[in-house]
């Protein structure tokens, strides 16, 4: 008979299995001289201490001590034999982890009799359920412990049933969950892992399609008279998904339900709040995600990914600004002038929680504007100083250009006493002529009159990015801040802003800058029918 040969798909598979299993036995060692009173005394003393029980027997997983949040969740799955609870936490806080222990000791200890993992579909519900089998097939301290696991019969990575008494099924969404009794047993523990997908989050439908099998296809293959935990694990990454869904359900059964939603970093662990989570939150979890740590990584994804996978805040992107137009910016010298706009934000520091500061290059032509280049980034106020001088090397003296800042009443007197004397400053070090003035133009909100004044331009293709800076990280910062624009600011707008102030310097200008028109005085006689 021929074999069939292995697919690179095979070869990957088999690859992860060997890397788990050696990982498992590594970290599993045991002393076989160990008597049977000293394995039930330790067993004793680690069935009463869920996190202790963890720390043992899954050493290869437990590299981090907990958080409070951790074992809160956990004592709850633990404790309560009917239990309905969310938990929409972020990436990197070990929601998948922590379950597979949780229901491994619930198995081992006779809890639970019968689990069903579901996820997007079944590959990714196998994938989540490997942890498990692999755990059951080599780990040596629950096979010394707790016996072989291994019974014979059917032991796949897909469905098994431990020589505990406890049966394990992956399912995938939309997939038949009948006829998962193990012997008497119904489904006892449902882990809903990794519902939602981001191309059925795109389709409503789809998603009330899967949630209503939820509800009527697999939830009910439980017991109404027995016992059942059902644990949704996830994020909220859309307006429409399951795990919202299973929020309100859990909120509209207080007595079983539960819903915890943790960000990556919180002002305060009981309130999530994803805007000011993001700007002002500290670490969830030190022990294992550290400060510096999240913003390397957060830096590496746009603010609308960061929100929907880390803060459970799904951003509609382009609610006023859907599509921000790239185009080639004409040569400098058909430019009547050019205007440098500054907005700086204060804060002299370019930590997480300080603002934005932003320089642009504008110019108009035909009724377009375009943003030439920018500088968007959290800085010192001598590189917010500094990317005016860069704008103006840029220029190279070609078309004249005007520089002005921002400058209402309080900010004046930083105005005065900081920015003007680094000015100076440069002035004489660079032997360069930056004069910058400032604009003290009372304004109105700022939200409204980002809004009024650049979204209709934006809709009719006038408001223009230059396409020879599309890939620079600053440009892309003010495409990002355009599209994630709210009315309600959930986001930094500092570069909106400043693309607003300098249209409205370049308007006024051009107004000025035209001829008045006079009218003869016999004119207006003759239009003055009340005149004789």
């Amino acid at each position: 008979m021929a074999k069939r040969r292995l697919t690179p798909d095979d070869r990957f598979a088999l690859k992860e299995w060997e890397e788990l299993i050696a990982s498992i036995r590594e970290s599993s060692d045991i002393n076989p001289s160990d008597s049977i009173a000293e394995i039930e005394a330790r067993k004793k003393r680690l069935e009463a201490d869920d996190e202790a029980w963890f720390k043992y027997y899954f050493e290869a997983d437990y590299t981090c001590e907990p958080a409070d949040f951790h074992k809160e969740a956990t004592r709850r799955i633990m404790s309560n034999d009917r239990w309905y609870e969310v938990r929409a936490w972020s990436r990197e806080l070990a929601k998948s982890a922590r379950s597979v222990m949780e229901m491994s000791k619930l198995a081992l200890t006779g809890k639970i009799r019968n689990v069903l993992l579901i996820s997007n579909s079944a590959d990714n519900a196998e994938r989540l359920l490997l942890p498990v089998f692999a755990n059951m097939s080599e780990n040596r301290r629950i096979i010394q412990d707790y016996g072989l696991q291994k019974k014979p019969g059917r032991w796949e990575a897909s469905e098994f049933t431990c020589l505990s008494g406890c049966s394990f099924r992956a399912i995938g969404a939309g997939q038949s969950p009948r006829g998962t009794k193990n012997k008497n047993f119904r489904p006892d523990f449902i882990l809903i892992d990794d519902i939602d997908t981001d191309e059925e989050c795109r389709n409503p439908d789809r998603v009330k399609i899967k949630w209503k099998w939820l509800e009527e296809a697999l939830i009910p293959t439980m017991s109404v008279s027995g016992n059942y935990r059902i644990l949704f694990n996830g994020n909220i990454i859309a307006k429409e998904c399951c795990i919202k869904f299973a929020i309100e359900k859990a909120l509209s059964i207080p007595k079983i339900g539960h819903v915890s939603i943790i960000n990556i970093r919180m002002v305060d662990i009981r309130k999530p709040d994803p805007v000011n989570d993001y700007k002002y939150g500290v670490s969830v979890w030190p022990q294992k995600n550290s400060e510096d740590d999240i913003d390397m990584f957060l830096s590496l994804i746009s603010i609308s990914a960061v929100h929907k996978e880390f803060y459970n805040n799904p951003v509609a992107v382009g609610e006023i600004f859907k599509e921000m137009v790239y185009a080639k910016v004409p040569a400098l010298g058909k430019f009547k002038f050019l205007v440098i706009y500054g907005d700086p934000a204060p804060g002299e520091n370019k930590s997480r929680k300080s603002s934005t500061k932003s320089v642009c290059l504008l110019g108009k032509l035909n009724g377009k504007l375009y943003v030439i280049k920018c500088y968007l980034d959290r800085g010192l106020n001598s590189e917010f100083i500094d990317w005016y001088v860069k704008l103006l090397e840029y220029v190279n003296g070609r078309v004249p250009t005007y520089c002005w800042m921002e400058n209402n009443k309080l900010q004046d007197p930083f105005f005065q006493q900081v920015f003007q004397p680094l000015v100076r400053k440069v002035r004489r070090q660079k032997k360069i002529a930056l004069y910058i003035k400032g604009d003290e133009d009372k304004k109105t909100d700022k939200a409204t009159r980002i809004e009024a004044n650049l979204e209709p331009m934006n809709r009719e293709g006038n408001l223009i990015l230059n396409e020879a800076e599309k890939d620079n990280p600053h440009m892309k910062r003010l495409e990002e801040q355009f599209k994630l624009f709210t009315l309600r600011l959930d986001f930094p707008a500092d570069g909106p802003d400043t693309v607003e102030g300098g249209n409205r310097r370049i308007d006024i200008k051009l107004r000025d800058a035209e001829p008045s028109t006079t009218i003869p005085r016999k004119v207006m006689r003759k239009k003055n029918k009340n005149r004789l």
